[in-house]
């Protein structure tokens, strides 16, 4: 299991501390890893168009193949108690795997995108997707959106295989969404 590790003079908070912390004023997204805080810019006009454009293509995908899972979209959050909370973008848990946890409480997902901005690519390729790997999140998107590519991860044991990275004309493949395929410039295109 990766966690973050810090230095002993780091405030740490509980999942209550956290919830209790204010909105910055800047809107930056708030997560927990571990008791650390991590605080990431506001999403911007591309990123959000990604997302928007899932947001079109996966309900789709989810009604024609009759899949009883669930999109959850930014501010649902993925927790461990007592001191991990995240945010993806958009996140996707099964009917089977939502039968296995409590009843609204999500300590794992079947698929999370994130959308990468240059303000939080190295925290979003690192310590969110070592978090999500130690969650037990099966499939990982990363959406870079000023490369206007997308890299998967697949879940291997505890941690990720090797990345596919994809571009514009690429398919991608859902391994947890089967018979799912998205031209990766779909994504970005207007």
């Amino acid at each position: 299991m990766a966690w973050v590790s810090t230095s002993p003079l780091v405030k740490t908070y509980t999942l209550e501390e956290f919830w209790e912390l204010p909105e910055p004023p800047d809107h930056s997204k708030l997560e927990l890893i571990a008791g650390v805080l991590y605080m990431t810019p506001p999403p911007g006009y591309l990123h959000e168009n990604a997302v928007s454009r899932l947001l079109s293509l996966l309900p789709d995908y989810l009604i024609k193949s009759g899949d009883k899972g669930r999109l959850y979209v930014p501010r649902a959050g993925i927790w461990k108690t007592p001191h991990t909370w995240l945010e993806p973008d958009l996140f996707y848990v099964s009917a089977e795997t939502q039968a296995q946890l409590e009843p609204s409480y999500r300590t794992t997902a079947d698929l999370v995108v994130e959308v990468i901005s240059p303000g939080s690519a190295i925290y979003d390729r690192n310590t969110k997707a070592d978090t999500y790997a130690a969650l037990g999140v099966k499939e990982l998107w990363l959406i870079d959106e000023a490369s206007g590519m997308i890299e998967v991860r697949i879940l291997e044991g505890d941690q990720y295989a090797p990345s596919v990275v994809l571009e514009s004309d690429d398919l991608l493949r859902s391994v947890v969404l089967r018979g799912l395929e998205i031209r990766v410039g779909s994504i970005f295109a207007d």
